[in-house]
This record gives C-alpha cells, sequence and structure tokens, in this order.
C-alpha cells in the first residue's frame, strides 16, 4: 500500500503584496500603499539601522566561530535582521520576549552579553543568561512551545492588572505545530496581551512553505482565530516595527493578541549541519541577497541626510568591537563544574538526589586523586 496520501496540485491562489512603508530601492512607498502606518521618526530609523548592523557582524562572527569548531552549532540570522531588531524595538522595559533558537541577534539587541547568549551552543550550560534580568525566556529549541508559555505570562498579566506584554517570534514551521494552534486559539479567547511574530523565512529546516499549507499567507490564518492579522515586508524594517509597535499598544491597552507574518528570506543554512544547495536554488538567494534590510534602509537614510561617512563610521567601529569581544569571550576555557547538575532540579533538595550527588562528588574526586597520584609518580620517575 502506497503512503504518499498527497491530492492533486492545488491551484495556489496569490499572495497580496506585503505591507511596506520603504520599497527595494530605499524609497518611501505612497501613502496608499501603507495600509495607514506612518514612517517612524528618523533618528528612530537611524537607531534601528545602527542595531542592525551590530547585529550582522554578531551573527557573521559566530557563523565564523562555529566554522572553526568553537561552537557546537548556530542558526544564523543574515537576512533576518529587520523582524528581530524591529520587535525588540517595540518592547517596553516591562514586556518580555520569548525567542526561538534562531533570535540570538534578538537577546543581543535586548542587553544579553555575547558571552551568555553562546554558552548554550557552545555546551557551557544551558542557557547562560538572567530570565527576569533581561525579561527574555529561554531560547526554545521544540518548535512552538514558547508562544503557550508567552500566553500564560500575558493571561497572568491580564489577571494582576498590569502592563506587561508578551512577544513571540516563531518561524513558518512552527505554525504548523499544534502547540501555535493552542496559543492562538487560547490568545483570542482569553484576550491575552500577546504579541505572535512570525518570521516566514520560506522554509522550515528544508521544507517549503507550500508543502506546509495551502493559504495566501501565515497571516490569513489570524481571522480564524479572531484576532488582527498583518502580513508585512519582513525586509523593511520601517514597516516591522510601525506595526509590532501598534499591535504591542493595542496589546497594552487591552485590545487583545495580534498575529504578523514578517515576509523575509534564511540566506545562511539552517545550522552549520544542513546543506541548503540540496533543496533551494542558488539564484533565489541571490534574489533575496538584493532584498537586503540593512542595504535598503540604508539608501533611505543617506537620501535623508541622516548617514553621514562620520556616522557609518561610529556604527562600524561598534560593530568590530563587538566581534572582537564575541571572538574573546570564545576563546576562554569555560569553567564547567558537573555537580552543577543538581543544583536546580528540585527547590529543596530530595534525599535521593542528594545520595546521586555524593556519589557522584566522590567519583570526581577519586578521579582527581588518582590523577594526582599518577602526575607526581610520573614526575618522580622523571626526576631519577
Amino acid at each position: 500500500m502506497s503512503l504518499n496520501v498527497e491530492s492533486r496540485s492545488l491551484t495556489a491562489v496569490p499572495a497580496p503584496p506585503p505591507l511596506r512603508l520603504i520599497d527595494d530601492t530605499g524609497h518611501a512607498v505612497a501613502e496608499s500603499e501603507s495600509g495607514g502606518f506612518t514612517l517612524p521618526a528618523l533618528a528612530t530609523l537611524l537607531g534601528l539601522y545602527r542595531q542592525m548592523v551590530v547585529a550582522r557582524r554578531f551573527d557573521v562572527q559566530v557563523t565564523a566561530l562555529t566554522r572553526q569548531g568553537r561552537l557546537a552549532t548556530y542558526p544564523s540570522a543574515l537576512g533576518q535582521e529587520a523582524c528581530e531588531i524591529a520587535a525588540v524595538a517595540s518592547l517596553a522595559p516591562q514586556d518580555w520576549l520569548f525567542p526561538t533558537y534562531r533570535d540570538s541577534i534578538a537577546l543581543l539587541t535586548r542587553g544579553v552579553e555575547p558571552k551568555d547568549i553562546l554558552a548554550s551552543f557552545r555546551g557551557d550550560w544551558h542557557s547562560g543568561y538572567d530570565y527576569p534580568k533581561h525579561r527574555i525566556a529561554p531560547q526554545a529549541t521544540p518548535l512552538a512551545t514558547q508562544a503557550l508559555h508567552a500566553v500564560g505570562l500575558a493571561t497572568a498579566s491580564k489577571l494582576k492588572r498590569d502592563d506587561t506584554v508578551a512577544l513571540t517570534l516563531l518561524g513558518d514551521g512552527a505554525t504548523s505545530e499544534g502547540d501555535a494552534h493552542e496559543a492562538f486559539n487560547f490568545a483570542a479567547v482569553w484576550q491575552a496581551p500577546v504579541v505572535f511574530l512570525v518570521q516566514n523565512n520560506q522554509f522550515a529546516i528544508s521544507v517549503p512553505l507550500d508543502k506546509q499549507m495551502a493559504c495566501r499567507t501565515i497571516a490569513d490564518k489570524a481571522i480564524g482565530y479572531g484576532m488582527p492579522g498583518y502580513y508585512v515586508d519582513g525586509n523593511d524594517v520601517a514597516a516591522m516595527y510601525a506595526v509590532v509597535s501598534a499591535a504591542m499598544d493595542r496589546a497594552r491597552s487591552g485590545g487583545g493578541p495580534t498575529l504578523i507574518e514578517g515576509l523575509t528570506y534564511r540566506i545562511e543554512a539552517h545550522t552549520n549541519s544542513d546543506d541548503p544547495t540540496r533543496y533551494r536554488k542558488t539564484a533565489d538567494v541571490d534574489l533575496w541577497r538584493n532584498r537586503d534590510p540593512i542595504e535598503r534602509l540604508e539608501k533611505y537614510l543617506v537620501a535623508q541626510g541622516a548617514l553621514t561617512a562620520e556616522v557609518r563610521a561610529d556604527i562600524v567601529a561598534a560593530a568590530e568591537q563587538l566581534a572582537t569581544t564575541t571572538r574573546d569571550c570564545m576563546s576562554e576555557q569555560a569553567v564547567i563544574d558537573p555537580l552543577e547538575l543538581f543544583e536546580h532540579v528540585y527547590s529543596t533538595p530530595r534525599a535521593a538526589l542528594a545520595e546521586q550527588r555524593a556519589v557522584l562528588a566522590a567519583e570526581i574526586d577519586g578521579d582527581a586523586a588518582a590523577s594526582a597520584a599518577l602526575s607526581s609518580a610520573s614526575n618522580e620517575e622523571n626526576s631519577r
């Protein structure tokens, strides 16, 4: 019996043009194409540009370190900077971010140090940063699980009557998971102050979007849950910032959740263990390189006189300094204590766990003693 249950090919319904405020050539779009949103102030756009340049330099540096074998793995966000930087820039200090494994530059922009971001990718620690301090949940590797956590936190915020909003980042593949459906549904029913930002980079590892769903856009799904949905040019940081900020304000004022789709592209491989040439064309990658979010905003800022050679040099210098810091911290030998395994299991230690810890401690001490005895014997032999 054949396991191929695919039906005949469906005639795809063309997607509408994504909402944008600055086009591919770096020019502001006509008011009729802006979807009712306005361009952020020049000072805001210049700040977003700085953050994208710095974030990309970090991403490129970490990718290089991974290829050198100094990290176990790293999922690059090259080409997706506009989505992530706009998202973080829309957060208030009290808001919480729920990221995925690919959102390291979002953590960086939120203030997490490179060594703390990369601790888990190097295998030093499960997650190296302080969650409450940065108001960032752990980077989620299982798809869409963090969306439910975000709804839970947002609902708690609503019950406590504070003004905290949860912003969760998702990939296009995550929206095919049951956890995403549950999160969208509960958020809409409970009118939770949460914003779902889907970075549609068009591939769930190697599976293209048209093999996952037959709808025009992911944003179209919002209507089925009873919440607003926006289909945005994910390489236009101005549009992303305007739409996400409006959604955050709406959630904070009691308007409930919003689903935002940012149409973008993953320029690098899924991770360093992936070979993207097996499932996508080089010509497609080149096409999206020409839609680069940083170059687009740069053209606009230069034309407006906001990005001078002096300002650009200052931004590049800051990016290079961060790259140096990143290289240096990844050159330091991690100090790892195996007994830390037992420190974060229970708030009150259990007897069985304490016994296991004691066994491991004795084994470590025995190995250390044996190593010291062997070293002493070797030194004695060499001195004869």
